[in-house]
């Protein structure tokens, strides 16, 4: 188990070398193949043998991790934790480069709940996944991460909107687009080298290509007429780090709900060489802040998939399901000190005092009598302390992966999270003792042989 302080190193780490979901992936696939994980490939046959180690990824955004338990899933059920890859950004259009009045700017669009005033005057770059024909015909996917500021959406100055300060609302169309160049600079490269000025898709093509530097097949660099297609996001090139007098607080973009899936990743790394009877896995799904609601989201069927391929037979599917858990792992909303008549009395989760259940009759959250004394029990064992959070009543809820997936898939399901501030901002802040007790909770999940109430009857 890592103490506190290297969970936090590598938690920050990762953070900032995960600006979109592409990169978040790929980062957990570098831990896991240190960790000699066998990558699977979805359209072939899997040979899955016990105490083997294994994931599969689905669009480059999805995951699921897995060490096979000694006994069959139908026999021992899946131990599960699950999480979520995205965040709430500004997403570039298809079409992104437009002029106005001498400016050069990216067309955008909101991605998810974004909390959208923390854009503003932000020293902004871009990452994503691009996708290339290559010179012998294959089509390729690569990631990009510019690394550097590359642009910034200003602020309109006060003295031209003294309104601004009392709740000017942010039209997402007409105030988002960022400012990346003066339009003339561009253009006065085109004429300066005999050439005619490239339409604005070209033209961002062009960029694009300096970007991904060269094509592996021929060693030159990529023509625009190679990029076929991408999808990039905005993020802050503002690092994570630990803040406050006494660094008790990690301040980071995404980290709702990248905590999560670092916090399930390095659980699952922590027990790899152990062999136990029952399965544990891991799984990051895409997509949750606009519903889950695609292949590689929690409504689509990817977990299922693998489930069903380890359990072999519907029979089977069903034993396994009745004897599996997850914990679902998303982060909450801690009591806020200027805002508390926000929050519902005597469940409002403080930072630093511990993972908060979560909890929704409605089942906004996934959590039942059952699994929240499940839950409580884990904690116990491992002496890891737990709040509670329920949204107040005349307010609306949010919601995760946890009660779609329990859904769709039968499993009993806990959802429980990192009290945080700031909740879908460009910048988050969250406890740095409460990550570490979340992952040792994980643990718990992960190693604890008997798990389970009796029926009443």
């Amino acid at each position: 188990m890592m103490n506190q302080d290297d969970f936090n190193t590598g938690l920050l780490a990762y953070l900032d070398a995960s600006p979109t979901p592409f990169h978040a992936v790929a980062n957990a696939c570098s831990y896991l193949k240190s960790a000699g994980f066998t990558g699977l490939n979805e359209g072939a046959l899997w040979e899955v043998a016990p105490g083997g180690r294994y994931f599969v990824i689905r669009n480059d955004s999805s995951i699921v991790a897995f060490v096979a338990g000694t006994e069959p899933p139908a026999e021992a059920g899946v131990r599960l934790i699950g999480a979520h890859t995205d965040s709430p950004n500004l997403r570039l259009k298809p079409n992104p480069l437009k002029k106005a009045h001498g400016y050069l700017q990216f067309a955008v669009e909101v991605y998810g709940g974004a909390l959208l005033n923390p854009w503003f005057d932000r020293d902004l770059s871009i990452a994503g996944r691009v996708t290339l024909r290559q010179t012998d015909g294959v089509l390729s996917h690569r990631l990009i991460n510019v690394g550097r500021p590359v642009a910034t959406i200003p602020s309109l100055a006060i003295h031209l909107d003294r309104e601004a300060n009392n709740g000017r609302p942010i039209n997402a169309q007409s105030m988002l687009p960022p400012v990346v160049s003066l339009a003339v600079d561009r253009e006065a490269e085109g004429e300066a080298s005999g050439g005619e000025r490239a339409p604005l898709g070209r033209q961002f093509r062009q960029i694009l290509t300096a970007w991904l530097g060269r094509d592996e097949a021929t060693g030159a660099p990529f023509a625009p007429e190679q990029i076929l297609d991408f999808e990039l996001s905005l993020y802050d090139t503002q690092a994570a780090r630990l803040v406050g007098l006494n660094a008790s607080f990690i301040a980071s973009a995404r980290i709702d709900n990248l905590l999560s899936c670092y916090v399930g990743l390095q659980a699952l790394l922590a027990q790899a060489d152990t062999a136990y009877r029952f399965t544990r896995m891991l799984v990051l799904n895409d997509h949750e802040e606009v519903g889950s609601g695609s292949t590689s989201g929690a409504r689509g069927n990817f977990l299922e998939t693998v489930l069903e391929r380890l359990s072999g037979s519907s029979e089977a599917y069903g034993r396994m399901a009745a004897r599996s858990f997850l914990l679902s792992t998303d982060n909450g909303h801690a009591i806020h000190p200027n805002f508390s008549d926000r929050h519902e009395p005597g469940h409002a989760p403080l930072i630093n005092a511990g993972p908060a259940l979560k909890v929704n009759s409605n089942q906004a959250y996934a959590s039942s009598g059952e699994t929240l004394a499940i839950a409580r029990e884990l904690a116990h064992r491992v002496d890891v302390p737990l709040q509670v959070f329920v949204t107040r009543s005349d307010m609306g809820c949010g919601s995760t992966i946890g009660p779609l997936t329990a859904t769709r898939l039968g499993l009993r399901t806990v959802d429980v999270g990192v009290p945080t501030f700031a909740m879908h901002s460009i910048r988050e802040l969250a406890g740095c003792n409460d990550a570490h007790q979340l992952y040792r909770l994980g643990l718990g999940l992960y190693a604890i042989p008997d798990i389970g109430v009796v029926p009443a009857c």
